[in-house]
């Protein structure tokens, strides 16, 4: 992944368009710099198949924007197929699920609800007197999140993880009964850390 771009999806409902041809805008700058390429449905060519398409985008990218607005989550094909596989690769530690709230609504209690959102506060973009400005920060923090991955892939031992239910740690136990993934969560460096020996013979570990 560090010697290519970041690849990002859009995941968004047609209704809210032009936000996300906003949002494209501000990232041309990391595109330019190929640091991320970027892809949704419009991009599929006349004659392709495009629900093929859209899923194989969507197994593939290393980032899912999510464009979370009432249209969104109205959407049948945007809930319970792009969000549905969203998470999943998430919680495998596939790739990176960054909700943008675009429009003022209800999303608490979302299967992406535990996740940090853009932009700052997660003050929903129509909600900000300058949207320049709101784009900006969705921005940076897209240009944070790929560093971070970058980062990951530099350093596979480094940050490997491991889960205990929604406990992550950030140590590889080599243990053939953990779950270890190179997740896009937080992840805590093992060598910051020490524990008695005891803690590794803990029961619950086996």
């Amino acid at each position: 992944m560090s010697d290519k771009s970041i690849e990002l999806f859009f995941s968004y409902a047609h209704e809210d368009e032009e936000l996300r041809d906003e949002l494209a805008k501000h990232l041309a700058i990391l595109q330019r710099q190929k640091v991320i390429s970027t892809w949704y449905d419009r991009d599929i060519s006349a004659g392709d198949e495009w629900k093929p398409e859209i899923e194989k985008r969507l197994n593939s990218a290393d980032v899912i924007l999510l464009l979370i607005s009432a249209n969104f989550l109205a959407s049948d094909f945007c809930w319970g197929v792009e969000l549905k596989r969203a998470m999943e690769r998430h919680e495998a530690g596939e790739a990176r699920v960054i909700p943008i709230i675009v429009r003022e609504v209800d999303w608490k209690g979302a299967p992406f609800g535990k996740l940090q959102a853009l932009p700052k506060n997660a003050e929903p973009v129509t909600n900000w007197a300058n949207r320049d400005q709101a784009f900006a920060d969705i921005a940076r923090g897209i240009r944070r999140a790929v560093k971070d991955l970058r980062a990951s892939a530099s350093n596979p031992n480094q940050n490997s993880t491991f889960y205990m239910g929604e406990r992550n740690f950030g140590w590889n136990f080599n243990s053939p009964r953990l779950r270890v993934s190179a997740s896009p969560r937080l992840r805590v460096s093992a060598s910051v850390y020490s524990f008695p020996h005891s803690f590794f013979r803990s029961p619950f570990l086996y």
